[in-house]
């Protein structure tokens, strides 16, 4: 997924990037709602994770302003604002979850793989493609023969294209998934991962339509 990252906090903005990267996302991580609105004018993401008190406004301010945009991309709130009043305050805002600090890493990686599936359409961690089992929330291919080990690029590729649930995506998209501002696409990255997807999966499970990109075929 191609995550935005709204905290000021410098070490755990830091922890939350790396953990986000290890589990194989993007991330772009912006310190005030400012960058943070230039960011969702500019780029299509899968998920926000936001903190409610920046140095240039308050999160809840910024969530109400993106769902009257009509934006309807998910959003976590990251907060040690821990009554029941501000949690459903941010709830009725529009949020997706609220994770109160100090959390866990892990339950974030968890909440991040369970809001991405329900928005989806898919709540379950379980699909099927050609032999093969994904679970999606262990990270995990089961073949015919066993375990099929993917990179984390790989995983960011195979879940874009089972996010389509069967249409076409496009060579754009995909890259959009890969690299975040801070990074540079290199002309024949897509074709590399989909090309090596084939590989261990099955050449039929992913359909290249020329010019406009691809599907898989579960």
């Amino acid at each position: 997924m191609r995550v935005l990252l709204i905290e000021d906090d410098e070490d755990l903005g830091a922890a939350v990037k790396d953990r986000i990267g290890a589990d194989g996302h993007v991330s772009d991580w912006m310190t005030t709602l400012e960058d943070a609105g230039d960011c969702v004018r500019t780029v299509d993401y899968d998920l926000v994770l936001l903190d409610m008190m920046l140095p240039d406004g308050n999160g809840i301010d910024f969530l109400q302003q993106l769902r009257r945009s009509g934006a309807t991309v998910p959003v976590i709130i990251l907060t040690a604002m821990d009554r029941i009043s501000e949690r459903i305050a941010g709830l009725n805002a529009g949020a997706d979850d609220y994770l109160v600090k100090p959390f866990d890493l892990a339950e974030l990686s968890a909440r991040i793989r369970a809001v991405g599936r329900r928005y989806t359409g898919n709540p379950n961690p379980m699909l099927k493609l050609g032999e093969h089992q994904i679970d999606l929330a262990r990270r995990q291919v089961i073949g015919p023969d066993g375990d099929l080990t993917l990179s984390a690029r790989e995983w960011v590729v195979l879940e874009t294209l089972l996010s389509g649930a069967g249409r076409l995506i496009s060579r754009a998209m995909i890259e959009d998934r890969l690299y975040s501002f801070e990074e540079g696409a290199e002309s024949n990255t897509v074709e590399v991962y989909i090309s090596r997807l084939r590989r261990k999966l099955g050449h039929e499970c992913i359909q290249t339509q020329r010019g406009l990109g691809y599907r898989v075929v579960v």
